[in-house]
């Protein structure tokens, strides 16, 4: 198993490489470049740049006597166009002009040294919560998502909330040229099935996995957040069940799951399968997210700490399982709480600072070698 941290980049995160090196047990970091839109060609000159912020050790480091390497093995994430989930034109790209656009950027990541990469299929928006600095009972804030706001609101107030809160910077899966064709969107999705989207996926699939086959790469899919249908939009990877249809639609063993065990257990009927979910999939799990959330009886849910015992999702159940199963995947803890002058003077990326990240590693790493040496 390889430990990871997500890194927006330098001037789009408040977390360095620096400091992410100084975290016990990393050594991947998960990246991406976030300012391409979905379906633009990710030009090769702007991967060799971006890994190479990753992966070299700056002079002034070596000084300090700096020798860690991290590498860059993971992309979070190349996003689908929407034509492709929808199967038409739509945004003014067809889908197979997009199909071929992703492609080409699978092959520049795989002659790049990439190994997995991480994708979602959700249609029109990505993650969503409501309140993204919602205050807990010891003084940190975290994602919350407050279920009778979201039955209240519009699309459109939705991406108005989001875009207010984004603390300056772009939340991904929010980023403001996807929300401009929000009206062309929630237009196309009118009348679309759970079947018509699992019908695209797997015209996808079966166009771009010969080059993941090329080129030493997997894809990995994360789930719904959260993982159930929105505004009237199919959903389709949210279930234990919707696992197993997805992984069916292609057998390629380069074709899987960034499992994001939070994501999934947000369904507090799916929470108490998150172990199976890993013991069920686990050769096609390529990637995987660990984090914990708390259910309310009302259909609330909020992210807290790493540890089991803080909410509804077994993260020790889980990490014994990886480990039971002698897993060689990636992993990163995935959100955190803001900490300290993260709710003051320093606030990062909501859900993405360093603090509760770096701590939530330090228990995910001591369940895996506490499992293993027992083991």
């Amino acid at each position: 198993m390889k430990m990871g941290f997500r890194w927006y980049g330098d001037g789009n995160d408040t977390v360095s490489v620096d400091d992410i090196r100084q975290i016990p047990g990393v050594e991947t970091v998960v990246w991406g470049l976030h300012h391409k839109p979905a379906g633009q060609v990710w030009e090769e000159h702007e991967i060799a740049a971006e890994m190479a912020r990753i992966v070299d050790i700056s002079d002034e480091a070596k000084a300090r006597g700096v020798t860690k390497h991290l590498d860059a093995e993971v992309v979070e994430s190349v996003n689908v166009h929407e034509s492709i989930k929808l199967g038409r034109t739509v945004l003014g790209l067809s889908r197979d002009e997009a199909i071929a656009n992703y492609i080409t950027t699978l092959e520049r990541l795989g002659r790049a040294g990439v190994k997995v990469v991480c994708y979602n299929y959700m249609p029109v928006f990505d993650w969503l919560r409501t309140d993204l600095w919602h205050p807990l009972p010891d003084g940190s804030t975290a994602l919350f998502y407050e279920k009778a706001v979201v039955d209240a609101m519009t699309p459109e107030s939705l991406i108005a909330n989001m875009q207010a809160n984004g603390g300056g910077l772009t939340l991904p899966g929010w980023e403001p040229e996807r929300l401009a064709g929000f009206s062309e969107l929630n237009e196309a999705y009118q009348g679309v099935t759970h079947e018509d989207m699992y019908r695209t996926y797997r015209y996808f699939l079966d166009a771009v996995i010969p080059t993941c086959e090329q080129y030493d790469l997997k894809l990995g899919v994360h789930p719904d957040d959260p993982p159930f249908d929105l505004f009237g939009w199919p959903r389709v990877v949210s279930t234990l069940h919707d696992l197993g249809t997805v992984l069916s639609l292609n057998d390629s063993p380069r074709h899987g799951l960034t499992l994001c065990l939070g994501s999934f257990s947000a369904n507090p009927d799916q929470a108490p399968l998150a172990v199976e979910a890993v013991k069920t999939h686990l050769s096609r799990i390529h990637f995987t997210h660990v984090r914990n959330i708390k259910h309310y009886p009302n259909g609330d849910f909020i992210e807290v700490g790493h540890r089991a015992a803080e909410g509804n999702v077994d993260t020790v159940g889980i990490m014994k399982a990886y480990a039971d199963g002698g897993y060689t995947g990636y992993v990163r803890p995935d959100h955190g709480r803001h900490l300290w002058t993260e709710n003051t003077t320093n606030p990062p990326r909501p859900g993405y600072g360093l603090y509760d990240r770096a701590m939530g590693i330090q228990y995910l790493l001591g369940v895996w070698d506490t499992a293993r040496y027992q083991g």
